[in-house]
């Protein structure tokens, strides 16, 4: 998987000056975590490269996958906290899928490891090293979890798929979706988009993609020529949520709606009644301390 070329995209860290550099400690990790690592990062030999001397350094955090696997990823936090915010826009999610609705030919397209695909700027290369428990490494191709990532790679198909946006063709992201409304279209569509797939050398990935579909899933959804449907797995996640017994279990399902209020309409109006409830458990656990300021937010 040899990329984008550079001059078409590639990610830079806008590191602002006056931050002190930062080397995380080393956190131990479980054997099969410390195995998974090292088959990771044989596995992605073209993407990463070892570091004998740097600067930042962070540690791997090991995610479960769908499937059960693991994914490795860097704990960038650190990093990010020096580097501003892209106000690059993403595209509005619930226009994306309304868009597909009622186009009875679809062709749900996914990049291969998709971030991957675009290079780093070589300055930038070893301020994303990480430790593993044998060697230090970083990234020569652009890794999950940096803040900026996501703007970059939009703005790297909102420049290849600029003529087929919003015509025959809806992106978000890493997610390409095709959409005509006959066969000769689709055919014609699938080649035009192929053409400049190639065009930027991007690659995807065969057991993610399918063609010539009337409905598929797309951010979440699933379009099709009568409407949409919400995933069903996600709905089943939602009602089989179980109900808070405690302040923490309140907290915790309050921090999910606030990440999902873009999602929702009215959403502060919903959550009312977390918060009043909230704001109970809070004065309860302040009187039955024995304070007098039972105003969770004021200063300790």
């Amino acid at each position: 998987m040899t990329g984008v070329p550079r001059h078409v995209a590639e990610h830079w860290l806008n590191v602002q000056e006056g931050f002190p550099l930062i080397r995380q400690k080393k956190r131990g990790q479980a054997a099969d975590r410390n195995k998974a690592i090292q088959e990771e990062v044989e596995k992605y030999a073209g993407i990463m490269k070892e570091v004998h001397y740097h600067s930042w350094l962070s540690n791997p955090v090991m995610v479960k996958k769908h499937d059960e696997n693991w994914r490795i990823c860097v704990d960038f936090k650190d990093l990010n906290k020096t580097c501003p915010k892209d106000g690059y826009p993403l595209p509005e999610i619930d226009w994306n899928v309304e868009s597909l609705c009622g186009f009875p030919f679809k062709c749900f397209l996914d990049a291969y490891k998709g971030y991957h695909q675009i290079k780093m700027a070589k300055e930038d290369e070893e301020k994303t090293t990480f430790i593993t428990s044998q060697w230090i490494y970083c990234y020569s191709k652009m890794p999950f979890g940096l803040r900026t990532v996501g703007a970059t790679y939009q703005r790297l198909v909102d420049k290849a798929f600029h003529k087929q946006i919003g015509r025959n063709l809806e992106v978000y992201v890493d997610d390409l979706v095709i959409k005509s409304r006959t066969e000769e279209e689709i055919n014609r569509d699938i080649e035009e988009t192929f053409k400049n797939l190639r065009e930027i050398n991007m690659k995807l990935n065969p057991n993610k993609c399918t063609f010539r579909v009337e409905e598929g899933m797309f951010l979440g959804y699933k379009p099709n020529t009568k409407g949409m449907k919400i995933c069903p797995d996600k709905v089943d996640a939602v009602l089989n949520l179980p109900s808070p017994k405690c302040l923490k279990d309140v907290q915790k399902l309050n921090g999910k709606l606030a990440s999902l209020n873009r999602f929702l309409a009215k959403s502060a109006e919903k959550s009312l009644p977390f918060f009043k409830t909230l704001k109970k458990m809070y004065k309860e656990k302040f009187i039955s301390a024995g304070l007098t300021n039972p105003n969770p937010h004021s200063n300790r």
